[in-house]
């Protein structure tokens, strides 16, 4: 059979209730709901480490965080080369690889097994370069601030523009047509800064923007002291609501215009005869809290965090094709590796984590039962799902979580200390500590979880650290957004 070619989507930033069913009515995402009516949704993904780089390295290894030890956004060449990763796998198939769009590798030349990459700050570049008088991202807004604003460029010379300009060069020009390619389109939003160009600015400004949500536990006398100094070192907690809801406005338009330019590389395929034998896998790094539980980011392993949307669309010329299927076994960025592998031809790497999501959306192998979160640092925490139930457990101050993700979605409830979820809380917990004594965890003493001392000027000093919001345009970081 005829190896098909493979588009890798990402976004960065999007949450899993902004596209498909679980969106508003009024969301336009046309072309992701096209996937999914043509392919699969895995309705349960979450990533399970939800910061930036450990998600993209999680995809480039097939690995879960405390096996590709990525915690954070740090140097990806210390855990990753440029053999054993993903292009690597799929070039030694036979496969062209390119990688466009935000990658945030670092050195972010570094090309881990790619035979071709094109940057953010190649966008930069050009822009310069192009002499047009206004340039991008000039409204002084940081990369991790929550105020929305209009791009200071039109839509065409957005960087969302950009990257789907140059995979639509890649797909008509540049690629080689004698074998299969695997091209992996790496949209930068809607990751703030939330300056959508018009006609997204304007969009959604006068619909029915969904209120932010709270739970019992969110307040700043409930929260864990982890989640509080997150939330709080860049003041979260203090956006108005107008604020949130002119931010969730800006968020929908930047998905929307990630949709219509998707629509632009789906046409380049269609045009040439390819889409009919193209693999499309859809989904995010992570999600975005948008002023639910009085926060913003991600890092956590809440629903809205670290839940993303994922839909796989396996190519028409396959005899067992599924489509217009939904799939809620636990799925995460590790099972990208061992699903395009396998499509490609190729024999899963033993020490990958996932699962090969085709064979599962088929009923040919079981699911996970559980699947583990996790976080490092001063945000340390390590949770776990089996699907209806999710545990989570922040060992400064020792801080428990538990929820009933079947009858409480949206998380407003922490049941931790209602007697009558003990046991349900104390099985999944038992299975927690059981993997963390497996991997002689340092979360784990003497048969339970460590118990750290909440720092003496935590409460009192996490509003003083240096504005994180603040956000160079003036040096070259793969970063921008």
């Amino acid at each position: 059979m005829e190896k098909p070619n493979i588009l890798l989507i990402t976004t960065d930033q999007q949450r899993f209730d902004t596209c498909g069913d679980q969106a508003p009515s009024f969301m336009r995402t046309p072309h992701f709901n096209l996937l999914c009516r043509e392919g699969v949704t895995f309705s349960r993904t979450y990533a399970d480490c939800p910061v930036c780089v450990p998600a993209r390295v999680a995809i480039m290894t097939g690995k879960y965080v405390f096996h590709h030890g990525m915690w954070g956004n740090g140097k990806t060449s210390e855990v990753m080369g440029r053999k054993d990763t993903l292009p690597a796998y799929l070039g030694q198939l036979g496969y062209q690889t390119a990688a466009i769009g935000k990658m945030h590798f670092f050195p972010q030349r570094a090309r881990h097994g790619f035979h071709e990459m094109m940057l953010p700050e190649d966008y930069y570049r050009w822009i310069r370069k192009t002499g047009y008088p206004y340039q991008p991202m000039r409204h002084g807004l940081g990369q991790n601030e929550m105020y929305p604003a209009m791009a200071t460029v039109p839509e065409s010379l957005t960087l969302t523009s950009w990257i789907a300009e140059q995979c639509l060069e890649y797909i008509l020009e540049r690629r080689d047509p004698t074998v299969p390619f695997f091209l992996w389109c790496s949209f930068s939003k809607p990751h703030p800064p939330l300056d959508p160009p018009e006609p997204y600015y304007s969009m959604y400004r006068h619909c029915a923007i969904p209120e932010p949500v709270f739970g019992d536990w969110s307040s700043p006398d409930r929260s864990p002291i982890a989640f509080r100094r997150a939330k709080e070192a860049l003041d979260y907690d203090l956006l108005p609501p107008e604020i949130i809801r002119e931010a969730r406005a800006a968020y929908y338009g930047l998905i929307t215009q990630i949709d219509y330019n998707l629509g632009r590389i789906l046409s380049a395929l269609q045009d040439l005869n390819l889409l009919e034998n193209t693999l499309i896998i859809f989904t995010s790094d992570h999600g975005e809290y948008l002023g639910d539980h009085h926060a913003c980011s991600k890092i956590f392993f809440h629903e809205v965090s670290a839940r993303v949307p994922f839909v796989l669309r396996m190519p028409r010329t396959w005899k067992h094709r599924c489509f217009g299927k939904e799939v809620k076994g636990l799925v995460t960025h590790a099972d990208i590796l061992p699903t395009l592998i396998a499509a490609a031809g190729g024999k899963i790497p033993e020490e990958s984590d996932g699962l090969d999501l085709v064979r599962l959306a088929r009923g040919e192998i079981e699911g996970r039962s559980h699947l583990e979160g996790a976080a490092a640092g001063s945000r340390c925490y390590t949770a776990i799902t089996d699907g209806r139930w999710k545990y989570i457990y922040y060992p400064e101050g020792g801080v428990e979580q538990f929820f009933d993700l079947e009858t409480d979605p949206k998380e407003l409830r922490n049941l931790s200390d209602l007697p009558e979820f003990k046991e349900a809380k104390e099985k999944l917990k038992k299975e927690l500590l059981r993997r963390h004594r497996d991997r002689h965890s340092p979360v784990v003493s003497q048969g339970n979880f460590v118990v750290l001392p909440v720092g003496t000027d935590a409460a009192a000093q996490h509003r003083n650290s240096a504005w994180p919001g603040f956000h160079t345009e003036y040096f070259h970081l793969d970063v921008r957004h």
